[in-house]
């Protein structure tokens, strides 16, 4: 019996193996297909999972994990309606002392920081030279008045020569002339007398408004000028406070300066933590910066403290009135594509997506004008690991244990219980 030819048998034995490299193919892109199909299901149904339980202790743990959140409930409350800006404090006065007149500093009478009140001596240059200038031109003056009246008792003589035809008409008019010209001269004189008497009195400087001495920049001894600047003295109290008002809250403020009512402003410092001083509105510009919207505004302040010092930056609260609506936190409100949303807590633990649209806020709250009702739950933190529909554990409760018989049951429990369903003695 002859054996089949080699080239037969070896192609017989590759069939068989090409079956099977085609099935294995076959079989590996169903199981691919099959995969895919059960990932597009777990993902539509995953947020119905977590509504209903299906959670990690829920069945197959299937469904989205709870993520532990900080809430708060939305109340019915009063808004403060606050302007919020950076003033600068600005003295109501600020004078640089400089002398009138020119002479050798003889005395400096304050010290630097000093609080001073008006009219108080404050220094003083050498008077001699303008004691003798005065004394000078009141020489000048008692001549001209000598004079005077010399001229004015030989105009009478020649009134009355004049009336007894014994002298010109000329003669007599050149003798008015005289008088008044000697008049003119006398009033130059006493003028005179004036001008030095004002330059002999500015050789004492007085303060001229009550408030804080600046740092003195000459000492006595030096010659000064009108030039020359002494140092520099700035009224405390009241002070002012420059501001900027937003155009949109113009209006309010000018009905509330027509209606009479005083607005409260307060001045806080740079961390906002400390009060420095309480004060109210006083005025504003008459114009709106078009390059930044806003109009100047001023606020005084006693400062009887002197807790507001020339120049200093300060935080300015403007206190417009309150509004009444429902409040949350402002960490609540978030932004989308859509707008503006807040993420509401269910009774059940949870979380949906709900559009609100915001109102007037302050630091800490917003007032809601549609889309919440007070009573309602919404998340204030860890809202970026929340999405609609998903379950959520409050902070500072306890994570929800799995319902026993619906398929939470953990596998220690169920290798635990015997057949009957009992636990094993211990």
């Amino acid at each position: 019996m002859t054996s089949p030819s080699l080239p037969e048998a070896t192609s017989a034995s590759a069939r068989p193996a090409r079956w099977r490299g085609a099935l294995g193919v076959l079989a590996l892109l169903a199981a691919l297909a099959a995969l895919g199909w059960w990932l597009v299901e777990r993902a539509q149904a995953g947020p119905q999972a977590s509504t209903q339980g299906f959670g990690p202790g829920g069945p197959g743990g299937g469904g989205r994990s709870r993520v532990t959140v900080g809430t708060a409930l939305a109340r019915q409350g009063k808004l403060a309606v606050q302007v919020q800006a950076l003033g600068t404090a600005t003295p109501l006065a600020s004078v640089t002392l400089a002398p009138q007149v020119s002479g050798v500093l003889t005395e400096v009478l304050f010290e630097e920081g000093q609080m001073v009140k008006k009219g108080d001596l404050l220094a003083r240059i050498d008077p001699r030279p303008f004691e003798q200038a005065l004394a000078q031109a009141k020489a000048q003056r008692a001549q001209q008045q000598a004079q005077l009246q010399a001229a004015q008792v030989t105009l009478k003589r020649y009134e009355t020569l004049w009336k007894q035809d014994s002298i010109a008409r000329q003669e007599l008019d050149t003798q008015a002339a005289q008088v008044q010209q000697l008049q003119a001269a006398a009033q130059a004189a006493a003028a005179a007398v004036e001008t030095a008497q004002i330059n002999l009195g500015h050789t004492r400087i007085t303060a001229p408004i009550t408030g804080r001495m600046g740092l003195r920049a000459v000492d006595a001894g030096n010659l000064v000028s009108s030039a020359t600047a002494l140092a520099t003295l700035t009224q405390m109290h009241p002070m002012d406070v420059l501001f900027s008002v937003p155009q949109d809250h113009v209006p309010a403020v000018l009905a509330a300066q027509q209606a009479g009512q005083a607005l409260p402003v307060t001045a806080l410092d740079r961390a906002r933590a400390h009060v420095l001083a309480e004060g109210r509105f006083a005025t504003l510009d008459n114009q709106i910066d078009a390059a930044t919207g806003s109009a100047r505004a001023k606020a005084r302040f006693s400062n009887e403290g002197a807790s507001l010092f020339p120049n200093q930056f300060v935080n300015v609260r403007l206190q417009l009135g309150e509004r009444e609506g429902v409040l949350i936190p402002v960490t609540a409100v978030r932004t989308g594509p859509e707008g503006h949303y807040v993420y509401v807590v269910d009774e059940a633990g949870v979380a949906h997506t709900r559009a609100v649209t915001p109102g007037m806020a302050s630091a800490e709250a917003v007032l809601i004008e549609k889309g919440l009702q007070a009573g309602e739950r919404v998340v204030t933190e860890g809202g970026d690991r929340v999405r609609d529909g998903q379950p959520v554990q409050l902070q500072g409760q306890a994570q929800p244990q799995a319902a026993p018989g619906a398929g939470g049951e953990g596998r220690s429990q169920r290798r635990g219980r015997g057949a009957q369903g009992q636990p094993p003695a211990v």
